[in-house]
């Protein structure tokens, strides 16, 4: 059988900011859950310690995305930002019937890193407000419990996508491999990601960036792909092992 090819596509500080968020998304999730629904808070019995678990799991994780962000804004993170922000004709195109040619990420993906950054700053700001609120009157709105809840029943449907995503539809679930080794089938890339996965032969672009080592491969005016070796990491799993 022949050797798997695999493209390096997400770099550490990338894959340790996307779990960080995860695992205490999960926490902060079942913790409110239960604070929040009457019958859970009965089940569980134990309201202030899950209260104490929500809260200090909330400022570990903004404690740790800080330390990543500022600790990867000066590798490879920065241009990461700016290419998630950038929306060009073929993201257009990707969304409609006719589909577009993808880069490393899609336009769903770019729209989903978007929305979830904007919840991540709605609940830490709305979570404020909420434990102030209960110390300090001044900061007790009559909304801000409103928009914590709602939110939480978006990010709800956005979970139940994400997960079906990677964990069940055939076509997309190998994207979880990326996050988790960093790397992904050289084949499922250029399926899903062509004009990313094009780049990676290509032996006019430069390194650059990337986890304090030369991992990152950009052209002249933006991201091409990653690779651990100085230019797109395209090897057998037997060079790896």
């Amino acid at each position: 059988m022949a050797p798997e090819r695999t493209i390096r596509r997400f770099s550490r500080t990338e894959r340790a900011l996307h779990w960080v968020h995860a695992s205490a998304f999960f926490v902060l999730l079942g913790s409110g859950l239960v604070l929040y629904l009457p019958r859970l808070s009965e089940l569980v019995a134990r309201r202030p310690l899950v209260k104490d678990v929500h809260l200090y799991t909330a400022l570990g994780w903004a404690v740790l995305v800080a330390l990543l962000l500022l600790l990867g804004l000066r590798t490879g993170l920065r241009e990461t930002i700016r290419e998630l922000e950038r929306v060009d004709a073929d993201d257009l195109r990707w969304l409609l019937p006719r589909g577009g040619r993808a880069g490393r990420f899609n336009a769903g993906q770019k729209l989903n890193a978007i929305v979830t950054a904007a919840f991540a700053v709605l609940f830490a700001v709305s979570g404020c407000l909420l434990w102030y609120g209960e110390r300090d009157t001044r900061f007790r709105f009559a909304n801000t419990i409103l928009l914590h809840d709602g939110l939480m029943y978006v990010a709800l449907v956005l979970l139940a996508g994400q997960l079906y995503l990677s964990l069940i539809h055939p076509s997309t679930r190998h994207a979880l491999r990326g996050m988790i080794r960093g790397s992904v089938d050289a084949e499922w890339a250029r399926r899903h990601h062509p004009r990313w996965a094009e780049l990676a032969d290509d032996p006019d672009l430069r390194p650059e960036g990337g986890d304090g080592k030369p991992e990152r491969l950009v052209e002249d005016n933006g991201l091409a792909a990653l690779g651990d070796g100085g230019r797109a990491d395209v090897a057998s799993a037997r060079d790896r092992a």
